[in-house]
């Protein structure tokens, strides 16, 4: 599956990083990055941690695509 960062819609409330740290970290200002690299799109492995991270956001600055 394809997660989408949307950095505009980030609040930088932590919430992505708590369940899925492997996944996501944080530029200096807070807001959501992946952990290896500063593209907004990236394919991964489905997991329950991962999807609970998009799920949690409370702003929508994840999105997930599986096309």
């Amino acid at each position: 599956m394809k997660i989408k960062i949307i950095p505009d819609k980030c609040i930088a409330c932590g919430l992505c990083n708590l369940h899925a740290p492997e996944t996501f970290d944080y530029y200096d200002n807070g807001i959501v990055k992946f952990y290896d690299t500063d593209e907004v799109q990236k394919e991964l492995s489905e997991t329950s941690s991962l999807l609970l991270a998009v799920k949690s956001c409370p702003t929508g600055a994840l999105k997930i695509s599986r096309d």
